[in-house]
């Protein structure tokens, strides 16, 4: 019995190795890739013992002005879209937990069956609706689409978060005077915040690194980070791989750290209500 312990414990360590390793090389690859001499980068057998260079960095500065623009958009929209989701997510899934009827209920699976749509299936018929009242190529527009992507799962996440939470603290707040917007925010809000941060975490992730939207609907002013290094791909005057994996990083590394500094919140919404009952 102990061998068989062993021997399974054994299996799972090695198949948690293999897609961490699965997992984590490609970045592993891109980040070392951007402190490499341009003729290490590719070279045959790999080369993991070489002198770093921040050239690549150097040149990214000098030479693609525009991917600090498109990063400091990423940021604006990415707030911006994070603000959006968490208000409209924690209003919706308070409704959704405090009330009950055949209309909300139905509504739950619509908002699953939503999310579930591909991006792509609703980017052309919006085109020319976005054309039509000039918000094209304008942060706004990526804020709201971001934001409206991300409502369904974060309403069913918060209403889960807000499902645990004592319905007798609304009705003493209620007998304080409070009324349902007061003890949403003083009450609800408090009290679910590690679902907030948890549906921040899903929405920061797919609006910082989101390439779809941005590409069919801006053009110069609202252009974001992902868009710059696409066009660093297709440049005319060719792949400089160096200066790709430096960007490449340089926009990685903030989305990485948020990841990794919320990690506890996104575990915990995750496995919200797994324990419940």
């Amino acid at each position: 019995m102990r061998t068989d312990k062993l021997a399974i414990g054994f299996g799972k360590t090695v198949a948690v190795v293999v897609i961490l390793a699965w997992s984590l090389f490609p970045i592993a690859f891109i980040v070392m890739s951007s402190f490499k001499p341009g003729q290490d980068i590719f070279a045959v057998p790999p080369k993991f013992v070489f002198s770093p260079t921040f050239q690549h960095y150097v040149e990214l500065w000098n030479g693609w002005g525009v991917f600090f623009d498109g990063l400091l958009n990423s940021t604006i929209i990415t707030a911006g879209a994070t603000v959006l989701a968490i208000t409209t997510s924690t209003a919706a899934g308070y409704v959704y937990s405090r009330y009950s009827s055949r209309m909300l209920d139905a509504s739950v699976m619509f908002l699953i069956i939503v999310r579930l749509i591909p991006p792509i299936v609703v980017t052309l018929p919006l085109f020319p609706i976005i054309n039509a009242v000039g918000l094209n190529d304008t942060h706004i527009v990526l804020m709201v689409l971001y934001a409206t992507f991300f409502v369904s799962l974060g309403t069913v996440l918060m209403r889960t978060f807000i499902d645990q939470i004592p319905r007798e603290l609304d009705e003493a707040a209620q007998i304080d005077g409070a009324g349902r917007l007061t003890i949403l925010r003083r009450v609800i809000v408090p009290l679910a915040a590690p679902g907030i941060l948890a549906v921040a975490v899903f929405v920061v992730v797919f609006a910082w690194n989101e390439f779809l939207f941005a590409f069919i609907f801006t053009a110069t002013r609202a252009k974001t980070a992902p868009l710059v290094i696409s066009e660093m791909i297709g440049s005319i005057d060719g792949v400089d791989w160096g200066v790709l994996f430096a960007a490449s990083t340089v926009q990685l590394i903030p989305v990485l750290l948020f990841v990794i500094f919320m990690n506890r919140y996104l575990v915990a919404g995750l496995t919200a209500g797994a324990t419940k009952g």
